[in-house]
């Protein structure tokens, strides 16, 4: 006899929450048709017939502990980016800001940010005149670096590491204890 739905999901709740981790992956991945494998259809057909669909897999996975924190399916949006931060936020304890790791997509850093950021009131420049707007921004002991990989013609020739937020020694000492560089590797696995 299987447990009712509700159970599941409390159990699944209970279970993922109050998570520490030193370090996250985060990745999206387009879906391939198993046709384009068999090579019954073209590759060009499958990307027309998915192009509508915008099917892609999202992944949050703590690379140390190999806990897939968030599996989501949907389009490559930033509004789909938000969603996945704020499922991986909703699991981590309080307080627990780690270091983030992902491709160069532009979702993550608004989505990010948005969850490990505050209000800053900028100093008056002038004695009168408007203040300043208040401005928001990264919390600052935020890391987030991207590794970004550089295709021609279809082959990956080269990579490319980008630290958005926080410094390279920073998120080097995070990664060094496994003994690791910035990457996204055991999330793309």
């Amino acid at each position: 006899m299987e447990p009712p739905a509700e159970q599941l999901q409390a159990f699944t709740r209970y279970c993922l929450c109050d998570v520490h981790i030193k370090q996250l992956q985060l990745d999206e991945l387009y879906a391939v048709l198993r046709g384009v494998k068999d090579g019954e259809i073209s590759e060009a057909n499958a990307l027309k017939r998915l192009e509508p669909a915008h099917l892609w897999v999202w992944t949050a996975i703590d690379p140390v502990s190999k806990l897939l924190l968030v599996l989501e399916v949907g389009p490559r949006t930033v509004a789909m980016a938000q969603r996945v931060v704020h499922q991986v936020v909703g699991v981590l304890a309080p307080g627990c800001a780690p270091a983030w790791l992902s491709d160069g997509f532009k979702g993550y850093l608004p989505a990010i940010v948005g969850h490990f950021g505050w209000w800053v009131h900028p100093e008056r420049r002038q004695d009168k005149g408007p203040w300043p707007k208040p401005r928001w921004m990264p919390l600052p002991g935020l890391l987030y670096a991207q590794v970004i990989k550089q295709y021609r013609r279809k082959r990956m020739v080269g990579v490319k590491h980008r630290v958005v937020f926080g410094t390279m020694d920073a998120i080097e000492q995070v990664l060094s204890v496994c003994g690791w560089k910035i990457n996204t590797a055991f999330v793309e696995r």
